[in-house]
């Protein structure tokens, strides 16, 4: 959260210097508003949605989260009145440009917070660390081999990145990404969610690890075998998927700070801010991890994550018990027909 208002301060700024000049009423109170607003509604969504059971303990919890996207819709409705209200005759075009440019801006720098959310108190610490990691890496990787080999300009958006600095930070990177998941997938603590213990009221995250953190036998190509005398190779299936997040994170992720670069040069700035002396401001060294944190949440999505069974737990914990009676009723029919409940369970029935 600290590096998204970071985030958001700096580019909101830089709007904030022409809005001014025009003294005209609210852009930057409007903005912190809208903020504020949609922090709101996705963090009380998730908390609501993965920690049900321990909302409901508490009554005034209980109000805001039933009616939590009501409250949120109304708060976002006051700060579109307010803006409404705020549009001055002959200023309408730049109060409309700018107020796009702030929703814009929110829209960008809250997608690496609440997708951070996500894959780090949620679901798995690994698929936070690695993916961010990746980024830090290829910038590194990707200076250093164009410093040292550096001769050919790749975009004239950045004239310092070079395409021996591209191609050599990819290479590195997928190494680097390869070992770093081999390292993390042995400790439960990375690969295992957050998950709520009834009996003592607090989070655990111990767990069962999931089939891609558990070590798998591989057969290699014919062509392999034959030049390294190897025939089969141990590696952890996420391993395999941290190639393609390295890939990406190497050959599409800098697009990021070229669009970061673009966005400069359209204000005629050098850097966002100087918070980091010789390194601009912080969203100069995030430009890159918002388009990362975008494509794993898809990449997880579409090839990893399954159903998710500490999320149901909770939701079926907030059901009437009538309701969880029935559908323990359902589930034990079910269980029973394909002949998985315990002989002694069944002679009990």
């Amino acid at each position: 959260m600290t590096v998204q208002i970071k985030c958001f301060q700096e580019i909101i700024t830089i709007g904030y210097r022409v809005y001014h000049s025009y003294e005209l009423p609210w852009f930057r109170t409007l903005s912190w508003y809208f903020l504020i607003c949609v922090n709101y509604f996705f963090y009380g969504e998730t908390v609501a949605d993965y920690f049900g059971a321990l909302v409901q303990r508490e009554e005034p919890l209980q109000f805001l989260a039933r009616y939590h996207r009501f409250i949120s819709f109304a708060l976002y409705l006051a700060g579109f009145c307010m803006f409404v209200l705020s549009l001055v005759k002959k200023h309408y075009r730049l109060q409309f440009y700018m107020v796009c440019i702030s929703q814009i801006t929110l829209s960008s720098t809250l997608l690496l917070t609440f997708l951070s959310i996500l894959f780090h108190g949620f679901l798995l610490p690994v698929m936070f660390i690695v993916p961010i990691s990746i980024v830090i890496c290829n910038d590194i990787m990707a200076y250093l081999f164009g410093f040292f080999f550096g001769r050919t300009p790749l975009i004239k958006l950045s004239p310092k990145k070079t395409w021996e600095g591209f191609i050599g930070g990819f290479f590195a990177t997928v190494v680097f990404g390869f070992i770093l998941a081999y390292l993390l997938s042995q400790f439960q603590y990375f690969v295992c969610p957050v998950g709520v213990n009834s009996e003592t009221n607090g989070f655990t995250v111990e767990c069962e690890p999931s089939d891609i953190f558990v070590m798998h036998e591989y057969t290699l190509p014919a062509v392999v075998q034959n030049t390294l005398r190897w025939k089969t190779v141990n590696l952890y299936p996420f391993q395999i998927h941290s190639i393609f997040l390295s890939s990406f994170g190497s050959l599409i992720g800098p697009f990021g700070g070229f669009f970061a670069s673009g966005f400069k040069r359209a204000f005629k700035i050098k850097d966002f801010a100087n918070t980091i002396p010789g390194h601009g401001g912080i969203m100069d060294r995030f430009d890159c991890q918002y388009l990362m944190a975008t494509f794993t949440h898809v990449y997880i999505g579409s090839f990893i994550r399954g159903p998710n069974p500490s999320k149901v737990l909770q939701q079926l914990l907030m059901l009437r018990p009538e309701q969880q009676l029935s559908i323990f009723h359902t589930l034990h029919s079910q269980l029973r027909e394909r002949g998985m409940l315990p002989q002694a369970a069944a002679q009990a029935e």
